[in-house]
């Protein structure tokens, strides 16, 4: 298949297809509470040479499982190091498309600022158009970037969402589709504001946007249900997915199932109950049990 046959296909299953995205992007801060929750102490490992490997091995068992299966399973987000990595002799995105028929995104900020005026917005990506050149090179397909609100600040949320649209526009500049995600905190306590100034923002940013761009947008499950309804209805749009955000798997399951047409990228919650302990036939049993469930909340 030509790469740009391959991409319109890419494209076509992302904003069409039933299922939800898989975020496999721990970085460098987050390695080593990933690899705890999956039974893996910091004693195992004496360098971030040994953590990545052994971060690799565990997702590269999550992604050979039969249960991490194109049925349930739209894309799924990488960590740098992850990209940079193979399964089986295959680049990791090579391996997920061409065996898996699964979409390969790349997360490629590097971490949040200091909280000022009640958000957190990303640090420089300093090595931003070296990395993109490079995931064009891997054939991934898309990009996703995380900042913070914790505080319905006008001013906060419009510098928050304007530097998430700028960097978009670099990304959908080097053919990548990005991911804009301006999570809101679930424990804020004016978490509902917060989503109103956010979601006037984002349709301010959306409505500058040349008409051939195309962005995707992760968010927190909104307070009122269906919050996010009309910007899933925008042409720029190709869809609209929601991190889990500190919810437990249940609880976010429950949430996402009560907002028709927003599917799951979720994290931690995708990988809790798994452990480097378990037998394989138990590792897939949960693994199976925890994607279907996660897709039945995105399909509702």
């Amino acid at each position: 298949m030509e790469k740009t046959d391959v991409k319109t296909a890419q494209l076509n299953r992302m904003h069409s297809g039933k299922g939800f995205i898989a975020a496999l992007d721990q970085s460098g801060g987050s390695t080593p509470k990933a690899l705890a929750q999956y039974g893996v102490e910091e004693s195992s490992y004496t360098n971030d040479e040994e953590m990545y490997t052994l971060v690799h091995e565990m997702r590269t068992r999550i992604i050979k499982s039969p249960a991490f299966d194109s049925q349930y399973i739209l894309g799924a987000i990488l960590f740098e190091n992850t990209m940079d990595r193979k399964i089986d002799g295959q680049w990791t995105a090579d391996y997920l498309w061409e065996k898996k028929n699964i979409v390969p995104f790349l997360k490629v900020d590097k971490g949040l600022a200091d909280l000022n005026n009640g958000v957190q917005i990303m640090k420089p990506i300093s090595n931003l158009d070296e990395l993109l050149t490079r995931a064009v090179e891997r054939n991934v397909f898309g990009t996703k970037m995380r900042s913070v609100i914790k505080e319905a600040n006008p001013a906060g949320i419009r510098e928050v969402v304007e530097q998430q649209f700028a960097v978009g526009l670099q990304i959908f500049a080097k053919g990548l589709i990005p991911i804009i995600e301006p999570e809101v905190d679930i424990y804020s306590s004016d978490k509902e504001k917060s989503e109103e100034i956010l979601k006037e923002e984002i349709k301010k940013q959306l409505s500058l946007l040349d008409k051939d761009v195309k962005v995707m947008l992760k968010l927190s499950i909104p307070t009122v249900n269906n919050f996010y309804s009309d910007l899933m209805a925008d042409s720029h749009v190709v869809r609209v997915v929601a991190l889990s955000g500190g919810y437990s798997r249940d609880e976010a399951n429950e949430k996402l199932s009560q907002n028709q047409g927003l599917i799951a990228s979720f994290s931690r919650a995708l990988s809790e109950g798994l452990s480097a302990g378990q037998s394989d036939d138990n590792f897939n049993y949960e693994l199976s049990s925890t994607i279907k469930d996660i897709y039945n909340a995105s399909i509702k």
